[in-house]
């Protein structure tokens, strides 16, 4: 698939070299065009923008050189290739120690060693297999390139870069890693132990599956950190009488048009980790019966935070499900979705992971 590239820009193999293997990305220097197989070059040097000295490339350019290719398998391995090229222009950014390891259907950038990198690859392709298993009938693997992770070394460097991503100005919470939809596809997290960023794979990948869906926010996440805990399961911060007594305290009729909006899983404060845990139990409890909610989920919009589709497919109003949920005695019509109190346009989710409990 890639031969073109490796042709063009894969150094001499020393001696020294072949005592030590490295990873074949770490012979290549990053390439100012990319080429495949019977179509004309993609210019990636021309179409690239630095952001805190971090390349980001025109997708829009890319995707359009992608689409003029004929062949729909060819297509598939310009994308890939274009976005093998960027990881090789990413690395030199982040400085020698930084490798490219592939695997059939992923590509880690990190400084991992190596045999954790392997590891982190491998947990890829299965949580890849097992999320699609899992919301059988609902997630979809990518139809284009591989699942992209990108581990940065610390904080400042991973924020730096995801501000790219970010509004100019607002309060944001802090995260550990995210799903960038953007152009690309791809996963954002901070090196740590594997087993500190299994979780997050796993909730990022559930994501990059169900981006075909215009999903609520509230869903989208709620799938998410099912998907989670069944794949990674990690000890919760909090006890549930805890949780219990937060959410008692903190979701009121303002605050719940927060959540069916999504707009509550961006704050700093406690609605950031409760909007998490009631999308957890939304899903939870809705899920019980797979047929209706898949069907559910395939239907639900977040222009009304899904609420017509749970009336028709689970014969339900979210006002009533979630005020049972939250033991409230006022009438379940206060707290149904009501999209004309929401400011701004509805969340999507697929947030920076940050305060879940």
């Amino acid at each position: 698939m890639f031969s073109l590239l490796r042709d063009l820009f894969t150094r001499k193999v020393t001696a020294q070299d072949e005592q030590e293997p490295v990873d074949q990305g770490e012979l290549e220097l990053p390439p100012s065009e990319v080429g495949v197989d019977g179509a004309p070059g993609f210019p990636i040097a021309q179409h690239i923008v630095l952001h805190g000295g971090y390349p980001i490339i025109d997708w829009d350019a890319a995707q359009s050189w992608v689409s003029e290719i004929a062949s729909v398998e060819i297509q598939e391995s310009a994308w890939s290739a274009v976005e093998r090229a960027w990881l090789l222009h990413m690395r030199g950014a982040l400085g020698p120690l930084f490798r490219l390891n592939e695997s059939r259907n992923a590509m880690l950038l990190s400084s991992l060693e190596v045999n954790v990198a392997s590891a982190t690859l491998a947990y890829m392709e299965r949580t890849l297999q097992r999320v699609v298993k899992l919301l059988d009938g609902i997630a979809r693997m990518p139809s284009m390139g591989k699942d992209l992770l990108l581990v940065f070394d610390d904080d400042e460097s991973y924020y730096n870069y995801v501000s790219f991503y970010y509004p100019d100005a607002g309060e944001f919470a802090f995260s550990g890693g995210m799903h960038i939809d953007v152009g690309c596809s791809h996963y954002v997290t901070v090196k740590n132990d594997l087993r500190v960023i299994e979780p997050i794979i796993a909730h990022e990948m559930t994501h990059g599956c169900l981006g075909h869906l215009p999903l609520p926010a509230w869903l989208n996440e709620g799938l998410a950190v099912n998907v989670e805990r069944r794949l990674a399961p990690t000890p919760s911060t909090h006890t549930p009488q805890q949780l219990r007594a937060k959410h008692l305290a903190f979701w009121g009729e303002e605050e719940i048009q927060e959540f069916w909006s999504g707009k509550s899983f961006l704050r700093t404060d406690d609605g950031n980790l409760l909007s998490y845990e009631l999308a957890r139990l939304m899903v939870e409890h809705l899920s019980r019966s797979w047929e209706p909610f898949k069907q559910f989920v395939l239907a639900a919009d977040s222009a009304d935070a899904g609420s017509a589709a749970a009336r028709q497919h689970l014969g339900v109003d979210l006002g009533e499900v979630v005020s049972a949920l939250l033991e409230r005695d006022s009438p379940a019509t206060l707290w149904e979705p009501d999209p004309g109190r929401w400011e701004g346009e509805p969340e999507r989710g697929r947030f920076a992971e940050s305060g879940r409990a």
